[in-house]
């Protein structure tokens, strides 16, 4: 199984997109700073503000690569605030 992820910076003002197999280990990458010079490192205090879980590998990627062509802050917000939406993408990706 895999997972979309939403990752929020409240000092930055910006949310990071991102998908995975293991939610626990990929977001501990970017707390800890594992890659240098990667796009959460402009910033300490990232929090996870969404995921969508129980995807197929292709499912996530596809999900991920949808959220970051919409290149909406309003569209991850209403993601958040409207969960029919998730469910709407997870059936388009399926």
């Amino acid at each position: 199984m895999a997972f979309v992820y939403i990752l929020y910076s409240k000092s930055a003002s910006q949310y990071y997109t991102g998908s995975g197999k293991d939610l626990g280990k990929r977001v501990e990458q970017h707390f800890i700073k594992e890659i240098a010079g990667a796009f959460t490192s402009k910033a300490e205090d990232w929090i996870i503000y969404l995921s969508i879980d129980d995807l197929e590998y292709k499912q996530a990627r596809d999900i991920e690569n949808h959220i970051k062509r919409m290149k909406s802050r309003k569209y991850i917000e209403n993601l958040k605030e409207y969960p029919e939406l998730v469910q709407k993408i997870k059936i388009q990706y399926q």
